[in-house]
C-alpha cells in the first residue's frame, strides 16, 4: 500500500491540474467576415466576386445560377455557372496551395478549427438565418442539422483527428518478425466535393473540414438550388484560413450546373458526392475515366420499426421529428414506418394528433413548426406519390395546417401528412420522397418487419425501437443498411467518430469518422528492418540465384515451421530448415546438370 499511495496522489494531482487547465479559455483569434449581402433585403443584382471569373462569349443568362428564397420566392441574386476551363483553373490554384499546406503542422490545423468553432458559436443565429432563407427550413431545423453537426465534427477532429492520421503500427506476422510494419497517411491532393442543397452550411463544412485537416485542398461545387448562402459560408472559411497564415486558394467554392460538376470530377484526385442515385451513377462513370476514388451518399428510404413493447408517446414524438425534420428533406430521415399490430392504432392516433398541431409557413415571418420545400416543383411530385398511394387503397388520416404562405410561394409548401393502409406496391413506399410524409404500415412479427425493411433498393439507415434493447439490436443487425440507431433516430450522425454512408442505391464509401478522414488520404503500407543495421534482410542460401537443387524442400520445411498447426511438426520442420541452412552455408551451391 505504501508503494501505491504516492502514485495515487500523483494521479489525482494530474487530474486536478488537467481540470483546472480546462477552465482557462483558449486564446482563439476572432475573425471579421463581410455579412453585408447576407443582411440586405434580397435584391442583389451583381455577380458575387468571391468566385467570379469573367466568362466571355456566352449568353447573358445561361451562365448564371439564379437564387430565390423558397419560402417567399424573393430573388436573392445570381452566380456564375463556371465552364470546364474555369473549373480546371480553380483546381490548378488549389493544387498549388495544397503543396504548401501538406507541410503544415497539426497545431496550425487545429488553430484553424478553433477559429471556425468560435465564429460558429458566436454567430449561430446569422448562420441559421442564412440557411433558412436559402432552403426554407426553420431556425430550429437549421440549428440541429447545420450548427450542432458541424460543431460536433470540429470538436471530434480537435480531439482525435491527429491520432487517426499518425502512422499506425501493425503486426508483422511470423515470417517478418525482424520487420516493423506500419500504415502511413498522406494527403491525396485536391479533393472535389459536389454537395446537395438540403444542409448548405454543413454540406460545405463537412467535406472541407476532413479534407483540410488531412492536408488536402478542396474545391466544392454547391447545388444550384442553394448557392446564395455559400457566398457567406465561404467567406467564413477564407477569413479563418487567412488568420492562420494558410496559403490562398486552399479552399474553393464554385457554382454552376451539370457541366461544372463534370469538369470537377475529371480534374481532382478524389470526389465526394451528395445527391441522387441517378447523378451518383454518372459521377462514378466519369470518375472511372481517371480512376479516382469516389464517395457517394445518395439518400435513402430509411425504415423506422416500432415493436409492441415500447413507450408509445415517447416513440411517437421521435417518429414525427424523424419524418418532418427540415420538411422531410433529410438524407437520414425516416420514410417508412413499420409499427406492430398490437400498438398500431394507438401509434397512429397519437401521430395524427401531433401532426395536426404542426403549423407550416415561411419560417422567418412567424412562429412555424415546419418551413418550405426547397426545390421548385417538388411539392407537386410529393402530391403525385400521395395520389398513387390513395389510388391503391391508402388513406390520409391527418395533415398539418398552413399559415400565411403568400401567393408567390404557395407552391413551395407541402402539409405534413400521415397516411395509412400503405403497402409496397405503392411508389410512396419504394421511391425516396424527401418530404414531410409519414406512411405507417403494420407488421405481425419481427421476421416480417425485417423482410419489409429490407425490401428496398436503398440501404442508408434504420431506426429500431423496442422495450428490449437486445431485441432491437437483433432486428437492426439483420437490416441491410450502413447506419443503425437503437431506440433513437439518426443519433449516429452526432457521433462523429462513426462513418456515415449506405449500401445499394444509397451509395458507396463513407464520410465522417475515422474511415471518412482516412478516405481523404493516400494509405501507404511501409515495412522496414526492425534492428537495422545490426540485422539485415538476407535471402536464405537455398533460394538465392542460382537456386539449390533442394530449394523446394527447404521452402516446404520453412512454411511448415512457420505455419504448421501442430507444435511438434513445427519444431521438426524448424530442425530441417536449420539443417538445410547449415549444409548450404558450408558448401557452394551447385546447379543440377542437364
Amino acid at each position: 500500500m505504501a508503494f501505491w499511495w504516492p502514485l495515487l496522489v500523483l494521479g489525482l494531482a494530474f487530474a486536478i491540474c488537467r481540470f483546472l487547465l480546462m477552465l482557462i479559455p483558449p486564446n482563439v483569434p476572432s475573425i471579421d467576415v463581410d455579412v453585408s449581402d447576407v443582411l440586405d433585403d434580397g435584391s442583389q443584382t451583381n455577380e458575387n466576386s468571391f468566385i467570379y471569373i469573367p466568362s466571355r462569349g456566352r449568353p447573358a443568362q445561361s451562365d448564371r445560377v439564379r437564387c430565390y428564397e423558397p419560402a417567399t420566392m424573393k430573388f436573392l441574386g445570381f452566380f456564375p455557372a463556371l465552364t470546364p476551363d474555369e473549373v480546371k483553373e480553380h483546381v490548378a490554384q488549389a493544387r498549388n496551395a495544397q503543396k504548401i499546406w501538406a507541410k503544415s503542422s497539426f497545431k496550425q490545423r487545429r488553430k484553424f478549427l478553433r477559429i471556425l468553432l468560435k465564429y460558429i458559436i458566436e454567430h449561430q443565429e446569422l448562420i441559421c438565418e442564412t440557411s433558412s432563407r436559402d432552403t426554407g427550413k426553420t431556425m430550429v431545423d437549421a440549428s440541429l442539422g447545420e450548427i450542432m453537426t458541424t460543431c460536433e465534427k470540429i470538436t471530434w477532429l480537435l480531439k482525435e483527428g491527429e491520432r487517426w492520421l499518425k502512422p499506425e503500427y501493425r503486426s508483422s506476422g511470423r515470417s517478418m518478425l525482424h520487420k516493423t510494419s506500419k500504415v502511413e497517411f498522406y494527403p491525396l491532393g485536391v479533393i472535389g466535393a459536389i454537395v446537395s442543397w438540403n444542409y448548405p452550411f454543413h454540406n460545405i463544412f463537412n467535406p472541407m473540414l476532413a479534407a483540410v485537416f488531412s492536408g488536402n485542398s478542396i474545391v466544392i461545387k454547391v447545388s444550384e438550388h442553394a448557392s446564395w448562402s455559400a457566398c457567406f459560408y465561404f467567406r467564413i472559411i477564407q477569413a479563418a484560413l487567412a488568420a492562420i497564415g494558410a496559403p490562398e486558394n486552399l479552399v474553393h467554392v464554385i457554382t454552376g450546373f451539370a457541366e461544372t460538376g463534370e469538369a470537377l470530377v475529371s480534374s481532382v484526385d478524389k470526389i465526394i458526392f451528395v445527391g441522387s442515385p441517378d447523378v451518383g451513377k454518372m459521377i462514378m462513370r466519369n470518375a472511372s475515366e481517371t480512376l479516382i476514388p469516389v464517395t457517394l451518399e445518395l439518400g435513402g428510404k430509411d425504415a423506422f420499426i416500432v415493436c409492441e413493447d415500447v413507450d408509445v408517446p415517447h416513440v411517437v414524438q421521435i417518429a414525427v421529428r424523424a419524418a418532418l425534420q427540415s420538411s422531410g428533406q433529410n438524407c437520414a430521415g425516416a420514410e417508412r414506418f413499420y409499427v406492430h399490430r398490437d400498438i398500431y392504432s394507438s401509434f397512429v392516433a397519437q401521430a395524427v394528433k401531433i401532426v395536426k398541431s404542426v403549423s407550416v409557413g415561411p419560417p422567418l415571418t412567424g412562429k412555424y413548426d415546419m418551413g418550405a420545400i426547397c426545390l421548385q416543383g417538388h411539392a407537386e411530385r410529393l402530391q403525385s406519390l400521395v395520389n398513387d398511394a390513395l389510388d391503391k387503397g391508402a388513406e390520409i388520416v391527418g395533415r398539418g395546417s398552413f399559415g400565411n404562405l403568400g401567393e408567390d410561394a404557395v407552391d413551395q409548401f407541402f402539409p405534413p401528412t400521415v397516411i395509412i393502409n400503405v403497402d409496397h406496391t405503392m411508389k410512396l413506399m419504394q421511391e425516396e420522397a424527401f418530404g414531410p410524409i409519414m406512411p405507417i404500415m403494420k407488421f405481425n412479427s419481427d421476421e416480417e418487419a425485417i423482410r419489409l425493411a429490407n425490401d428496398s433498393i436503398y440501404g442508408l439507415g434504420c431506426a429500431v425501437f423496442s422495450g428490449s434493447q437486445r431485441r432491437a439490436k437483433e432486428i437492426a443487425s439483420q437490416l441491410h443498411c450502413g447506419v443503425a440507431a437503437i431506440n433513437d433516430f439518426a443519433s449516429n450522425y452526432m457521433c462523429q467518430s462513426l462513418p456515415f454512408g449506405g449500401v445499394k442505391h444509397s451509395g458507396y464509401g463513407r464520410f465522417a469518422g475515422v474511415e471518412g478522414l482516412r478516405a481523404c488520404c493516400l494509405v501507404k503500407s511501409v515495412v522496414e528492418d526492425r534492428w537495422w543495421p545490426y540485422i539485415k534482410t538476407k535471402i536464405p542460401k537455398p533460394i538465392q540465384y542460382p537456386v539449390a537443387e533442394n530449394c523446394f524442400e527447404f521452402q516446404e520445411s520453412l512454411v511448415e515451421a512457420l505455419y504448421g498447426l501442430n507444435v511438434w511438426d513445427r519444431l521438426r520442420a524448424l530442425v530441417n530448415v536449420l539443417k538445410f541452412l547449415s549444409e548450404h552455408n558450408s558448401s557452394p551451391i551447385s546447379r543440377p546438370t542437364e
